[in-house]
């Protein structure tokens, strides 16, 4: 061997350090190990800047939240985080966990949140990185972030299709799909075939696309003003053999909740604008109803007249002038029953009034009070799947009578239902 010739063998592989292999083959392991805590992983992608990727990805997640979902919401955009302006975290940073990791923020709907806004300095501060740091990073955070088990992770990636999404993308092992957000200009819908075509290349399954700024209901009329045309994402999906999730309207309540770090669709849940972000989300809930049926959030209805183990249970009744509520959100009061499951009598009766009504705040309030089950009128479907997951049992359609009367048929197994009448 001449001298100055690099010596192959001995503490290299291929070029590689062994140190440096086999510091990659153990950060590869741990990322695996973290990655297998949460059982499906959105991408939420776009073929240019400037359509609303994250504001769709953020109220997304925060949607899934609502549905009783235990969501986090990962932002690798490294020029432009927008995550911690949407959600009200400006200024955040991160934080150590007490064994060493990341802990993730908490937002709007419960929902855990990682930005790489939450590691920069001032929020207009340039980042000039090279590709390997870029790369280092977000390996880093998909690593050390101490999420937990969750049964969604939704993540914000760059917008367009060069190397930092395709470097995300391929450090996610088995994600389930990626959201592709477009707006109605052609320009928009040209840069998405490229997004679509970027998944399949990458074998990743295209959840569907969701066509942004779709248009404009006006504040005085209520028709709908096509500002950029509408109806090309569904065109175009169509043509791409790829589902269409729905248009989002353009919203001035989106801009000015967005500006105030208050999630549109937690806190404008009626609107036309929320109700289509919460239809798109329901392919991806589809996935959550794939999993096996030992890992499912919906439990057996707790029948105390036949389970002689249940001893107690507590069971709440919306009222509304003294008799059952046929409409669950306008109830006026709760009547909370403790009762005694073997000898089928009611032992305690508490009247409660509820907090100001807001989306999500009942199923935990009512699990603040020990609520095991709801005896109601109508409730949405919804609202069943938040109140199963604050493991808050539901029977729907019972009769507007004295709620004693009904908690009594119940334990003595003579409850009649009928109808859900506000399924909504």
């Amino acid at each position: 061997m001449k001298c100055g010739e690099k010596k192959s063998g001995c503490g290299t592989a291929g070029g590689v350090k062994a140190d440096d292999k086999l510091k990659m083959f153990t950060e590869d392991e741990a990322l695996v190990r973290r990655m297998s805590d949460i059982k499906h992983k959105i991408l939420v992608l776009s073929g240019k800047g400037g359509v609303g990727k994250s504001t769709v990805a953020v109220n997304l997640a925060v949607a899934l939240g609502m549905e009783g979902m235990e969501v986090g919401l990962l932002d690798v955009d490294f020029h432009g985080p927008s995550v911690p302006t949407l959600l009200n975290l400006k200024g955040e940073l991160l934080k150590s966990a007490d064994g060493g990791g990341i802990m993730p923020l908490e937002a709007a709907g419960g929902i855990k949140v990682v930005s790489l806004g939450f590691a920069l300095g001032a929020s207009d501060e340039a980042v000039i990185w090279r590709g390997p740091m870029k790369m280092g990073v977000i390996k880093q955070l998909l690593t050390e972030v101490e999420w937990g088990e969750l049964d969604y992770l939704v993540v914000d990636f760059p917008p367009g299709t060069g190397d930092e999404p395709l470097s995300v993308a391929q450090l996610i092992p088995e994600s389930d799909g990626a959201v592709i957000v477009t707006t109605p200009q052609d320009l928009s819908l040209h840069d998405v075939r490229k997004s679509i075509n970027f998944c399949k290349q990458l074998h990743i399954p295209v959840l569907g696309v969701i066509e942004n700024m779709s248009g404009l209901v006006c504040p005085h009329c209520g028709k709908m003003v096509e500002i950029f045309k509408s109806g090309g994402g569904e065109a175009m999906a169509r043509q791409m053999g790829v589902p269409f999730l729905g248009r989002i309207p353009i919203e001035p309540q989106i801009v000015g909740g967005s500006d105030a770090g208050k999630p549109f669709v937690y806190f404008n849940r009626e609107t036309e604008a929320a109700q289509a972000f919460i239809r798109a989300i329901q392919p991806v809930l589809q996935l959550q109803e794939q999993t096996k049926p030992e890992t499912s959030r919906i439990a057996p209805l707790p029948q105390p007249s036949k389970e002689k183990e249940m001893k107690t249970l507590k069971i709440a009744v919306p009222m509304a002038a003294g008799s059952l509520c046929q409409h669950f959100g306008h109830c006026e009061q709760f009547a909370l029953y403790d009762v005694d499951a073997d000898k089928k009598a009611i032992l305690e009766t508490t009247l409660v009034t509820p907090p100001p009504h807001e989306p999500g705040l009942l199923p935990t309030w009512l699990q603040e009070q020990g609520a095991e089950l709801i005896i109601a009128g109508g409730m949405g479907s919804r609202a069943q799947e938040l109140f199963v997951g604050k493991g808050i049992h539901v029977v729907t359609g019972a009769a507007s009578e004295a709620p004693e009367k009904v908690v009594a048929d119940y334990l003595r197994g003579e409850l009649t239902t009928g109808a859900n009448v506000c399924d909504h």
